[in-house]
């Protein structure tokens, strides 16, 4: 794991900057991943090199240093783990335990894509401060009532066909820092129609919203049993 996080502090020096890559350009290695069969069994082995950062329930970290993956869409973490392989989606940290030479080609893209769809969700995601009830929450839900249902549908549970993520049950303050890369466009893979509908969010209407998709409530079939559960297949 040294080896991998030394790689990702050269590759924050040495990673060529691509001028606007577009968003969801036909072909390339997502094509080819999103039309293969996955293997969870492989999955799960592929996966072992995400545990290191992301835990071995896919959970991430409360405070947000590390998202959820557990369970995002198929399509979207294929396509989020092709573009960082691209170098469309900057993440030095991430990148080299995305390189084909650390989980191998467009078949283990799909591999732990599955498995990682398939996840239980932590019951216990990182939230913000706002709670049902304050005039905080009441803006954030007007906000993305306005904004992002359209998208991300009613409860944050995404579009996989279009490739827009899930985003309920992700924790606040990830959600955050990557709402405030795609609104100053920092985040160059991100969906440029997204990039246009919240341009003008201010700071306050940026955490409210995100606030209020962190409180979300995820469908009880998609969560872990509870916030001890350990995932089986790496006893």
């Amino acid at each position: 794991m040294k080896k991998f996080l030394l790689l990702g502090v050269l590759m924050m020096v040495a990673m060529p900057v691509l001028a606007n890559p577009e968003w969801n350009s036909e072909g390339g290695e997502k094509d080819e991943a999103l039309h293969l069969t996955p293997d969870l069994e492989n999955g799960i082995e592929v996966y072992e090199v995400c545990a290191a950062c992301h835990l071995t329930e896919g959970w991430g970290t409360k405070e947000g240093t590390f998202p959820q993956l557990a369970g995002q869409s198929f399509a979207v973490a294929i396509k989020q783990l092709a573009d960082i392989r691209a170098l469309n989606r900057d993440n030095p940290t991430m990148y080299p335990f995305a390189l084909p030479e650390a989980i191998g080609g467009a078949q283990n893209l799909a591999d732990v894509s599955a498995y990682i769809a398939q996840l239980p969700m932590n019951p216990d995601n990182g939230k913000g401060e706002w709670a049902e009830g304050t005039e905080e929450f009441a803006h954030g839900k007007k906000l993305y009532e306005i904004n992002c249902v359209q998208c991300h549908g009613e409860k944050g549970e995404g579009m996989e066909d279009k490739l827009y993520p899930v985003i309920w049950g992700q924790h606040y303050n990830y959600m955050v820092r990557q709402f405030e890369w795609i609104r100053d466009g920092k985040r160059r893979n991100a969906n440029p129609d997204m990039v246009k509908q919240i341009a003008e969010f201010s700071d306050y209407d940026m955490k409210a919203v995100v606030n209020y998709v962190s409180r979300i409530p995820v469908d009880p079939e998609l969560l872990a049993p509870s916030v001890d559960w350990l995932n089986p297949d790496f006893d």
